[in-house]
């Protein structure tokens, strides 16, 4: 197993259960400009940013439709407002940060959010001010499942791919550090089996069986090949 130096942590769906949350929000924005999608359409993209899910479910093209703007403002307004006052952290969020920077590894957000939903996402985790740096939407031209939001977090932290691992629920984010050279944790707490995660190199049910399997995970074997 490589040395890693530093985690790249998704927030929706790993620390934050909030994947349903998102899915609710958009199809209520998409709805009030006259777009009906199914809950699966929405439901089976969660994790992917809004320009993708923009032109996947809905025939937009966020740079050049007015209802992107719309759609996109509305959304945001209804996931602060309505659904973040109710989602819950994931167990054993805390205890996993804590964790990883007892063993000195550097821990970066990594996420799609926007950064005002980060915020937020990273306060109800109870990691608000543990994070040693932050990655948005708002950092990367193109989100995940490209892979321009992990390599900011990369370069936020002064970390080379081989000395990260990401710790991630969805394909997206398998995908996204898989083209950034990056190794990638998964967690089932996003609705996604094993099957739909393929590519990690270790898939657990959340960050809290993660956390109580540390030593055994690829956290725990931080040793240098050869």
């Amino acid at each position: 197993m490589p040395r890693y130096e530093g985690v790249l942590l998704d927030v929706d769906g790993t620390l934050v259960d909030s994947n349903d949350a998102h899915a609710e929000a958009w199809i209520r924005a998409l709805r009030g400009q006259g777009i009906e999608v199914s809950y699966e359409e929405v439901r089976s993209r969660i994790g992917k940013g809004g320009d993708k899910m923009f032109r996947e479910v809905a025939g937009i093209d966020d740079d050049a439709d007015p209802r992107a703007k719309a759609v996109d403002q509305d959304r945001a307004r209804l996931f602060l407002e309505e659904f973040v006052p109710g989602l819950k952290g994931i167990e054993g969020a805390r205890g996993l940060v804590e964790r990883m920077k007892a063993d000195g590894l550097k821990v970066v957000a990594a996420s799609s959010a926007k950064r005002d939903e980060l915020e937020k996402l990273l306060k109800i985790a109870g990691v608000e001010g543990m994070i040693e740096e932050a990655t948005s939407s708002d950092d990367a031209e193109e989100s995940k499942p490209d892979p321009h939001i992990v390599t900011a977090a990369l370069e936020k932290a002064g970390l080379a791919p081989d000395r990260a691992v990401m710790i991630g629920d969805t394909p997206y984010d398998v995908e996204a550090a898989g083209r950034a050279g990056v190794a990638v944790i998964a967690v089932r707490s996003g609705g996604w089996d094993d099957e739909g995660l393929k590519g990690a190199i270790a898939v657990y049910d959340d960050v809290a069986d993660l956390l109580a399997n540390y030593d055994e995970s690829p956290l725990g074997r931080r040793a240098y090949e050869g």
